[in-house]
């Protein structure tokens, strides 16, 4: 069967990690969000995966390759254009991306499944397909109800009592959205939705191609499971809190478990009799902690890091060589090369002005 990953966007609202990496290369206990995708696509058959691209593209293709790891094909749809010798990224929209594989080559010629690459699932997308089968639509979202407060962020999703959608509302105002369940960019569609994407043109599937569909042809799926979308840095922060609770199926910690809820990878250079600890806590290989830290889970320290004696972490991510010096006080926070930020991006304010207890870990001796 085939599906589609939407991995062009930019990834604005979660930068500053964007800069570097494309949001669907963004680690989650140790792997992309991305892959999460793929072994969930992999596991219900669907063994032909092309994936749209174009912010830093060939850190997705590079990565992914042809599939054959995770016993699928995967193939690519560039979109951009080359200038002075080097890419430059120009998404064309969910739905506009959509559409230029399809001219290109009919790919599309069943059934087929859109997610966005940038949200954990453990949906039986098996299940999700029957249901969009059994309905008739042409069209089918997968919706699922989210606080009230957060229906902002989301596009909203009204329906009647048969799961018939009889409205779309995209990012509507709190106070004008018309219902708490919303679109979590999981889509089936059959091959002549495509006939209402123009060519060539930029084109979204909630803002443009969802107001042009018959409510009759149009279907809501609503079934239980978990749905973690990473949007914003404090939707990443959190991802990652409850996966090292372990609220998602098939998610596990990597490495070795060494003490209860604290994992680590190889050569991780610790006396836990020194330190105080309380997981679930993440240790990455080759990482350093001096006596006299203390580390509160969920907690992740990427490989080649070093805390020194003194520092104490909460509830944190550390990206990989990262360094805390002992005035380091991090709590709920994103840590990465220079930069240690709280879960909407905001700086950690440190009163000296220098931030000099945070910094890359190579640039100090005594790493492997």
């Amino acid at each position: 069967m085939k599906a589609m990953i939407l991995a062009a966007g930019k990834g604005t609202r979660v930068r500053p990690l964007t800069h570097k990496m494309p949001k669907p290369m963004i680690p989650v206990l140790g792997k992309p969000v991305m892959e999460y995708l793929v072994e969930q696509l992999a596991r219900h058959s669907f063994d032909q995966i092309m994936v749209n691209v174009s912010h830093l593209a060939h850190t997705i293709e590079n990565y992914f390759g042809d599939g054959r790891r995770w016993g699928v094909e995967i193939g690519y749809s560039f979109e951009g254009y080359l200038q002075d010798g080097k890419t430059v990224a120009q998404p064309i929209g969910s739905a506009g991306g959509i559409r230029r594989i399809q001219d290109f080559a009919r790919f599309f010629d069943d059934t087929f499944l859109v997610v966005c690459g940038d949200a954990l699932i453990d949906l039986d997308l098996t299940e999700v397909l029957r249901s969009h089968w059994k309905s008739g639509a042409i069209a089918s979202v997968v919706v699922k109800e989210v606080p009230r407060q957060r229906v902002s962020n989301y596009g909203v999703v009204v329906c009647d009592d048969v799961g018939r959608i009889t409205s779309f509302q995209e990012k509507p105002d709190l106070a004008e959205a018309r219902s708490n369940l919303v679109n979590t960019g999981i889509y089936v569609f059959e091959p002549e939705v495509i006939e209402h994407i123009p060519a060539d043109e930029e084109y979204d599937i909630g803002s443009d191609l969802f107001p042009t569909l018959e409510p009759s042809s149009f279907h809501a799926i609503n079934v239980p499971f978990n749905w973690i979308d990473i949007g914003q840095l404090s939707d990443y922060w959190e991802a990652n809190q409850q996966l090292m609770r372990g609220m998602l199926k098939g998610a596990r910690m990597p490495g070795k478990e060494q003490l209860p809820r604290i994992w680590t990878g190889l050569n991780v250079n610790v006396d836990w009799d020194e330190i105080r600890a309380e997981g679930p806590i993440y240790v990455g290989s080759g990482t350093r902690i001096e006596p006299g830290c203390e580390i509160i889970g969920p907690t992740w320290i990427g490989q080649g890091c070093h805390i020194e004696s003194g520092a104490r972490i909460s509830r944190s991510i550390l990206f990989e060589y990262s360094r805390l010096g002992s005035r380091a006080r991090v709590a709920e926070s994103l840590v990465f090369g220079q930069n240690c930020v709280d879960q909407d991006g905001n700086p950690t304010p440190d009163l000296s002005g220098n931030l000099d207890w945070v910094g890359d870990a190579r640039e100090f001796s005594g790493s492997p």
